[in-house]
């Protein structure tokens, strides 16, 4: 099998203007900048998204809840993404759905693929929260799946906090298997029904990370899943400040390792999303994603993840 290169999705205008917040906006270019400068990734690897168009977000969204991010419209459905509400974070969520959607598109060709964004897990068909407006998992899920590209799709979802927004829009679908491996006594509360759901007790380290890890994705690997969105968020690390797990650098990238090379051994196509990740030392949250994506690249340029 010939080798590939990793597609990278990234746009600038990831990086918008939420004002004084926990969520770290300009990770997303530092990652860029930090694979960049390693030869992890070339410039040619960079994909800039098309914004999600108003047809795709439907698949996922509700028309009126659009209706309220198209019109800046502060709403009961709007003001529970804890970020203010203009147009450029606005766009920015929506180039992020186009930017997984586009990744998704590249990995079933490349095998691998990363969203230098993405992951906004708790955005619900109907509204926004924990700090999503647009659902990018889902709209890619059901943009491929209506393009006919793939039936059968697997969220993993391994960020600190449970995917509920993913859950819900995917709640009673056959065709897509959800995975939330998360805190259990952490938002959101209450929790919402995934297809399989392993709430961790706080301060679980890497060992019991991973005692967990591992039979849940042999529930994913039954599935057989034509397409895997991993959602790799960075905030099950033990110095994260919205989270109560007690994982280390090299026990993330052991979680990292389950799921990418469980991908490149059966030849399922993978996409990369980052999620959260609120280290207190931004470089921690940075290094933790520069892991993930570093070993997509590298098993992507060996040619795994590819039905021959």
């Amino acid at each position: 099998m010939s080798s590939a290169r990793a597609a990278v999705v990234w746009s600038p205008e990831y990086e918008c203007d939420i004002g004084p917040h926990v969520f770290p906006m300009e990770k997303f270019r530092r990652v860029r900048d930090r694979l960049l400068a390693e030869g992890e990734i070339a410039p040619q690897d960079l994909v800039e998204p098309a914004p999600a168009t108003p047809d795709e977000l439907r698949l996922a969204h509700d028309p009126d809840y659009l209706d309220d991010l198209a019109r800046l419209r502060w709403s009961p459905r709007t003001m529970m993404s804890e970020l203010p509400l203009t147009a450029g974070i606005v766009r920015a969520y929506v180039l992020a759905a186009g930017g997984t959607t586009r990744a998704a598109r590249e990995a079933l060709s490349r095998g691998f693929a990363v969203n230098l964004g993405g992951g906004f897990h708790h955005a619900f068909a109907g509204r926004a929260e924990g700090f999503c407006y647009v659902n990018d998992l889902a709209v890619a899920a059901r943009v491929l799946r209506r393009e006919g590209r793939v039936r059968r799709v697997a969220i993993v979802d391994l960020d600190v906090h449970q995917g509920n927004g993913t859950a819900a829009i995917f709640e009673g679908d056959a065709d897509t298997f959800t995975l939330s491996v998360h805190q259990e006594w952490n938002y959101p509360m209450p929790k919402m029904r995934s297809t399989l759901d392993v709430g961790l007790e706080d301060g679980a380290d890497d060992d019991a990370y991973l005692r967990a890890l591992d039979p849940a994705l042999e529930r994913v690997w039954a599935f057989r899943p034509e397409l895997v969105l991993y959602q790799a968020g960075a905030d099950p690390y033990r110095d994260d400040q919205l989270g109560g797990l007690a994982l280390t650098l090299d026990g993330l990238e052991a979680r990292d390792r389950r799921v990418l090379e469980g991908c490149a051994a059966r030849g399922v196509p993978a996409v990369v999303t980052l999620g959260g990740g609120y280290a207190r030392r931004l470089e921690d949250t940075v290094e933790i994603h520069v892991r993930t994506c570093r070993m997509a690249a590298r098993l992507a340029r060996a040619g795994a993840g590819r039905s021959a």
